[in-house]
């Protein structure tokens, strides 16, 4: 039997993310800086060690063939694990990891973590940092499918892996707030979720790829529109276009202001409690995640977390 492993260098797995990502052989040599034609030359050696079709050319984007898809799904799965790999090994011989990547929620302040980046820098470790902007599952996704080592923002624990640590932050309150001019306005209080079901509601869209995302105050038949962030479900919600529920110290200004306006439901207060996680094995945390520990443990750093306000966005 022929040996084909030798074809899969990460070389080769990026050459093969690059395309499926960009949707062309072009853009893909773009990014990767080489020519088309030796891109294309690449791809077609690729193939044939494998002995087979990685790319669909009969239309004019590069689509993966059904092998293509699988050599994506585990070229990157490998590629993850090579990268950890020698993420250890800088670790063990250094005591910095090559690479930390966190994982935040959008429901965190971004202010109070652009504090702590200047903070890590100002060490000048040889650490590369890798941030990654998450929402609700999407944040928990992250952490626990090894492709963020610190995950800020988990909105529950979750009990699927004993190597996983939780840590509190802090409690939001999220209240719902509609502009002077919706119609939920001068609505009688407190709202019914009969009254709320007949007007639209803003959500910002859960960022899981694999697990199932979350959906949170959306009634059945409810009309949604579903935004990236949480600035713009509040600037959609200062248009008026919808009502939703936002933490407290983000509306806060606005509704001093008259801007927004505050209205009482007939549910119990919405009250999230968040923490942070982290991946703890049996070897000492790296010198870069144990100082990202170190800074998460105060509690003044826990409370600037909770302290929305319009502005800077992850």
């Amino acid at each position: 039997m022929t040996d084909r492993s030798h074809a899969l260098s990460p070389e080769a797995l990026d050459m093969v993310v690059a395309i499926a990502r960009t949707g062309s052989f072009a853009a893909a040599a773009r990014e990767l800086g080489k020519v088309p034609s030796a891109l294309t030359y690449s791809v077609r050696q690729l193939e044939d060690a494998l002995d087979v079709l990685l790319f669909d050319r009969r239309s004019r984007q590069a689509r993966l063939t059904a092998a293509g898809e699988e050599l994506l799904r585990e070229g990157q799965l490998l590629l993850q694990q090579m990268n950890a790999v020698a993420n250890r090994v800088h670790r063990i011989a250094s005591g910095w990891e090559a690479e930390l990547t966190v994982a935040v929620d959008k429901a965190i302040a971004p202010h109070a973590v652009f504090d702590l980046m200047e903070a890590f820098y100002a060490l000048k470790p040889p650490t590369r940092l890798r941030m990654r902007s998450e929402v609700m599952t999407g944040t928990w996704e992250a952490l626990a499918s090894g492709q963020a080592d610190l995950a800020i923002g988990v909105m529950a624990e979750r009990a699927s892996s004993q190597d996983i640590r939780f840590e509190a932050i802090g409690e939001h309150q999220f209240v719902l707030t509609v502009a002077p001019h919706h119609p939920l306005a001068q609505a009688p209080e407190p709202l019914s979720s009969t009254t709320l079901a007949q007007h639209r509601i803003i959500a910002v869209a859960d960022t899981a790829r694999d697990l199932a995302p979350a959906t949170v105050g959306i009634l059945p038949g409810q009309d949604v529109l579903t935004l990236p962030s949480m600035a713009a479900k509040l600037e959609a919600q200062l248009r008026g276009l919808g009502c939703g529920f936002l933490p407290e110290p983000m509306v806060r200004p606005h509704i001093a202001s008259g801007r927004l306006i505050r209205k009482e439901v007939d549910t119990p207060p919405r009250v999230v409690r968040t923490h942070y996680a982290w991946r703890q094995t049996g070897a000492q945390p790296g010198m870069a995640l144990t100082w990202w520990l170190h800074q998460l443990a105060s509690p003044a750093t826990r409370c600037a977390l909770l302290d929305l306000h319009e502005g800077l966005i992850l």
